[in-house]
């Protein structure tokens, strides 16, 4: 199994991670700490957060936006309508992108890749527009690619990113209801060819009922190993 040569991956609960590449890099994906009751009480990252990739506009993916660009700084990613949310609010660093393109920052090459899911802002009794979801393939020199694939349902396209990116480590929903659950996942995670799948998006409400077992049986017979963190635990 691929692991990595140098970085760390740490799953704080729901969708959200915190990545460090051996070169120093930071990552924060889908920033939803404070209020996110799989997040480890008082968590804050160690020392700083380069980047921080958004991949939609749900509270529960981008409820503390606000307060770590206040108290790290960081250069934002998402996609274009969400970045010009972002930087309406204040934020001064973002990098609008679109589907299919890609962003280069120092070790780690960024593609935004598609998802099947909606995406808006709640805000002062009204719905906000904020583009579409969006998933994320990060190559990082010396490391397995990764896949984050964001809130998304199966669709079969996901067989391209295995022949344009050839992923060996895939972020996947599991929970259901507001996502794809276990059997598609499992499914999921053969179209774009992980060797390693770690559960995400599951228990932090009560519609999220698929579980990492389940993913697991549905893997039977297959070469690929679920790793199933718990919050704050990180993959090496």
């Amino acid at each position: 199994m691929p692991h990595f040569h140098g970085m760390t991956l740490q799953w704080l609960g729901h969708a959200t991670f915190f990545l460090e590449t051996a070169q120093g890099t930071s990552i924060l994906i889908d920033p939803w700490i404070e209020s996110n009751p799989s997040c480890p009480k008082g968590w804050k990252a160690p020392g700083k957060i380069d980047l921080v990739l958004c991949t939609h506009g749900h509270g529960d993916h981008i409820g503390d936006a606000l307060s770590m660009d206040q108290r790290y700084h960081p250069t934002f990613v998402g996609i274009y309508e969400l970045t010009g949310w972002l930087a309406s609010q204040g934020v001064k660093k973002t990098v609008g992108m679109n589907l299919g393109g890609s962003y280069r920052f120092h070790d780690v090459n960024i593609c935004m890749v598609e998802a099947k899911h909606s995406s808006s802002i709640e805000g002062k009794g009204a719905v906000i527009y904020a583009g579409v979801a969006a998933g994320y393939v990060l190559q990082i020199e010396g490391e397995p690619v990764l896949y984050h694939s964001g809130d998304t349902a199966l669709f079969s396209d996901m067989k391209l990113l295995r022949e344009l990116y050839a992923p060996e480590v895939a972020c996947l929903p599991i929970g259901d209801h507001f996502t794809m659950g276990p059997r598609a996942a499992a499914l999921a995670a053969e179209y774009v060819g992980a060797r390693e799948v770690i559960p995400m998006h599951y228990g932090t409400f009560p519609q999220l009922t698929g579980r990492p077992e389940e993913l697991r049986h549905h893997l039977q017979g297959k070469e690929i190993e679920v790793v199933d963190l718990q919050p704050g635990g990180i993959l090496r």
